[in-house]
């Protein structure tokens, strides 16, 4: 009977211990917490929102044309980033500072973000967002051709994890036909680019990088690359009048600039100013389970077997590069550091 009490005593104790810690993420009390119980609450947020985004995306691509939601998402938010930063007296970038803008408003946005969004009317939002997680093994790849270092081992290792495991993916859509359906292979190509477009973006930041503010340039990035995007759509018949644009696209586009652009970035900002910049990468492994989960909650996408078993090897195969490189001493790391 002594034992069973002990057993109960530690077992309670175990689990208040447990509760404790997860009380860090109640929003009701995170004002009275410490630095880093807040840092910890910010990325917990930056793990959430950041995998709707395929969510919101494929519900507001469902009424209106992908590119156009992209165009007006990327100029409300980046209006957004300008007002701010204009009124807490931010400068404007000058002479060649101009330069890294303007490529990487293509690069990031004009490409890679608009892609994705067009590719996620075709195929499922879950497996936009897990072949939108593998850009780091890109990363690696393109920097090989710009650099004479050799691949570590492990990171090889990775590359193959994470290639097998889009592998495992595409089976049962190949197995069903689903590549002979109209738009599925569109859709898969246009991710495809996507994430080739934000390698090249992350690595043309790591050597061209600004002297100004660089969260200021990402509001230009956005003001930039919608500019085109809103000329052609409203020019062809790619749009539709903003009037034609039902509310539920609109719910999806205020969403995105509220939760995935503006508040989930400066959580992450703030998860980077106080948490490891390791802890913080974590974000990138649990986006993908996100939008996995909740597209099959709210969509019924397919979730099974090959879809978890391709997902979680995917995702080891990328945690796997991003380990190794940050490991290597400065002198040995190639150009794809820092992925």
């Amino acid at each position: 009977m002594v034992n069973f009490r002990f057993d109960i005593n530690k077992t309670l104790s175990q689990t208040g211990d447990s509760l404790k810690r997860l009380s860090v993420l109640n929003p009701l009390t995170i004002r009275k917490k410490g630095t880093r119980s807040k840092a910890i609450f910010a990325l917990a947020m930056v793990c959430f929102f950041w995998g709707t985004t395929w969510v919101a995306s494929k519900e507001g691509v469902r009424y209106m044309p992908a590119l156009e939601l992209a165009g007006i998402r990327q100029l409300l938010g980046g209006l957004c980033f300008i007002v701010f930063f204009l009124y807490k007296g931010e400068s404007w970038p000058k002479g060649k500072e101009w330069r890294p803008i303007i490529v990487l408003s293509f690069l990031n946005f004009f490409m890679s973000n608009a892609l994705s969004t067009w590719g996620v009317q075709y195929i499922n939002a879950g497996l936009a967002a897990i072949m939108g997680a593998i850009f780091p093994l890109w990363i690696v790849i393109i920097g090989l051709f710009a650099s004479s270092s050799k691949i570590p081992s492990r990171a090889i290792v990775g590359l193959i994890l994470g290639f097998g495991g889009v592998c495992v993916i595409f089976y049962e859509p190949l197995l069903h036909g689903d590549f002979s359906k109209p738009g599925f292979l569109k859709g898969v190509l246009l991710s495809l680019v996507a994430t080739w477009s934000w390698a090249f973006g992350t690595l043309y930041t790591k050597k061209q990088a600004a002297s100004f503010n660089p969260y200021f340039s990402l509001g230009l990035q956005m003001i930039i690359s919608s500019i085109p995007l809103l000329v052609i759509t409203q020019t062809t018949d790619i749009g539709i009048p903003f009037t034609a644009i039902p509310w539920k696209s609109w719910a999806a586009i205020g969403y995105l600039i509220i939760f995935s652009s503006i508040i989930t970035f400066i959580s992450y900002i703030y998860a980077l100013q106080h948490l490891p910049t390791v802890q913080v990468s974590v974000y990138a492994y649990i986006n993908p389970i996100v939008a996995v989960l909740l597209a099959a909650a709210l969509f019924g996408e397919r979730l099974n077997l090959f879809i978890g078993a391709g997902g979680a090897i995917t995702l080891l195969g990328v945690y796997l590069v991003n380990r190794t490189y940050k490991a290597l001493p400065p002198a040995e790391q190639p150009e794809s550091e820092g992925v």
